[in-house]
C-alpha cells in the first residue's frame, strides 16, 4: 500500500533535511541513557484556549475588527480534552496581567453589542488572564491562568506517564487601535507581573513536577552550554513533568532576561537565537522555503524547536498541506496547529487536521531520535 501524499514528502522531506544538517562543532550530547525528550515530536495546538464569540458579538467584533471573519472564527475543546482525546502534547495560552481583577470583565465588544459584562465570576477575581485580544476576542475554555493549569494538571496526575507537556506563553499586551475606541489599557509586564505568573505557576506545580532551566543548566555552563554538551533530560526522567516557554522575542522577552542571563531562577525557557546563554529553545514559525533545513540543523544540534503547520483560515481555505508537510518533516518537536482532530474544518467544507503518522501521541524524532528509540514507549 502506498504512503498518502503528506506522509511520503515529509517522509522525503526528512530524508534531504538529514542530509542538509551542519556538521559543525556545536553537535548535541550522544545519547546514553535513553531518548531524550528533544529526541521526539509531538502535536500542539496554536491558541488552544480559544474559543469564537457568539453571533451578536461576532457582528460586534468585526465592526471593530472586520479582519475577525474567518481568522477568529475556530473553537477549542477544553485543555484536559486536548490531551486525552486529540492526543495533544503541547498547548499555548496567552496571557494578560490583571493584578487588581475585573480589567477586562466588560470588553468593547460586548459594550458595542449592548450586552451586560461577562457573567464568569472569574473574570472579576485578580490573577493572570488566559484569552486572545483585550477588548476584541475574549472567549476563553479557562479565564484564569490557575484554572488552566488546574485542568492540565488533573490530566497529567491521571497519566503520570506521559511525554513532558510544553506550556507555550505568549505575553499579550492592549493595543491601541482598540485604546482608541475606548477599550482599557493593560498593565505591563515588569518583574512584578513576571513574579505573580511565575507565583501562579508555582502554586498550580510543585518543583518536581516542572522542568525549568535551572533544572537543565549545570555548573560552571551556560544554558545553551549546557544543552548543546550534555544534552536535555531523557523521556524517562522526564515523565509526568510539564515545562514552560515564551513565545515572544520582544521587549517582553528582553525584561524577562534582565538580571537573569541563563534564565537562572525563572520558571521559562524563552526564544533565543543560537550563540545567546539562555539558547535552549526557539521559534521558527514557518517551516516553508530554507527554513525546513535551519529547523532540522537546529534540532539536530540539540535545540528544541517548535513551528507551526497552518495559519488559520488561509491554510484550510486554500487546501493547503505544505506547511503540514514540511513542518512534520523538519524534525521540530513542537508541530503546533489550529486543527489537531478530523473534523474541526469541516464547517468550512475542508477535511484538513494535524496528526502525527501512527497511533501514538509521541513519535522518535524523524532527524535527531536515536536507532534504538521506539515510538509505543515514548507516551503511556
Amino acid at each position: 500500500m502506498s504512503l498518502p501524499r503528506w506522509l511520503a514528502v515529509a517522509a522525503a522531506l526528512t530524508a534531504l533535511a538529514t542530509q542538509t544538517v551542519s556538521t559543525g562543532s556545536s553537535q548535541a550530547a550522544p545519547n546514553t541513557g535513553g531518548t531524550r525528550i528533544n529526541e521526539m515530536q509531538v502535536v500542539a495546538t496554536h491558541n488552544s484556549y480559544h474559543r469564537e464569540l457568539s453571533g451578536a458579538e461576532q457582528r460586534a467584533q468585526l465592526e471593530v475588527d472586520p479582519g475577525a471573519n474567518p481568522n477568529l472564527f475556530y473553537s477549542h475543546s477544553p485543555l484536559a480534552e486536548q490531551l486525552d482525546e486529540q492526543e495533544v502534547r503541547s498547548v499555548e495560552l496567552d496571557v494578560l496581567p490583571d493584578p487588581k481583577g475585573g480589567l477586562y470583565r466588560w470588553p468593547l465588544v460586548r459594550k458595542n453589542a449592548g450586552l451586560p459584562p461577562l457573567e464568569d465570576p472569574a473574570w472579576g477575581e485578580p490573577g493572570t488572564k488566559v484569552f486572545h485580544i483585550v477588548d476584541a476576542d475574549y472567549n476563553t475554555t479557562c479565564v484564569q491562568l490557575t484554572e488552566c493549569l488546574k485542568q492540565i494538571r488533573g490530566w497529567s496526575q491521571n497519566n503520570p506517564g506521559h511525554v513532558p507537556l510544553l506550556v507555550m506563553l505568549e505575553f499579550k499586551a492592549s493595543e491601541d487601535r482598540f485604546e482608541r475606541l475606548g477599550g482599557v489599557e493593560s498593565p505591563a509586564w515588569e518583574e512584578s507581573t513576571f513574579r505573580t505568573l511565575e507565583d501562579e505557576i508555582r502554586s498550580v506545580f510543585k518543583s518536581n513536577q516542572l522542568i525549568t532551566p535551572d533544572d537543565v543548566r549545570r555548573p560552571g555552563l551556560t544554558l545553551e552550554q549546557s544543552v548543546l554538551q550534555h544534552g536535555w533530560p531523557t523521556v524517562a526522567q522526564s515523565a509526568g513533568k510539564v515545562m514552560f516557554a515564551m513565545d515572544n522575542t520582544n521587549q517582553v522577552r528582553t525584561s524577562y532576561l534582565a538580571g537573569h542571563p541563563n534564565l537562572e531562577g525563572r520558571v521559562l525557557f524563552t526564544d533565543s537565537a543560537p550563540g545567546t546563554p539562555s539558547a535552549g529553545f526557539m521559534k521558527r514559525n514557518d517551516p516553508r522555503g530554507t527554513n525546513a533545513a535551519e529547523i532540522a540543523d537546529l534540532v539536530k544540534r540539540g535545540y528544541i524547536v517548535r513551528t507551526r503547520s497552518d495559519v488559520p483560515m488561509s491554510t484550510v481555505l486554500n487546501r493547503d498541506t505544505t506547511m503540514r508537510e514540511l513542518a512534520l518533516g523538519s524534525g521540530a518537536q513542537i508541530v503546533s496547529t489550529d486543527f489537531p482532530a478530523a473534523g474541526m474544518s469541516a464547517r468550512y467544507d475542508r477535511d484538513f487536521f494535524v496528526s502525527l503518522p501512527g497511533p501514538d501521541a509521541a513519535r522518535c524524532n524523524p532527524v535527531s531520535a536515536p536507532k534504538n528509540c521506539r515510538d509505543d514507549k515514548l507516551d503511556h
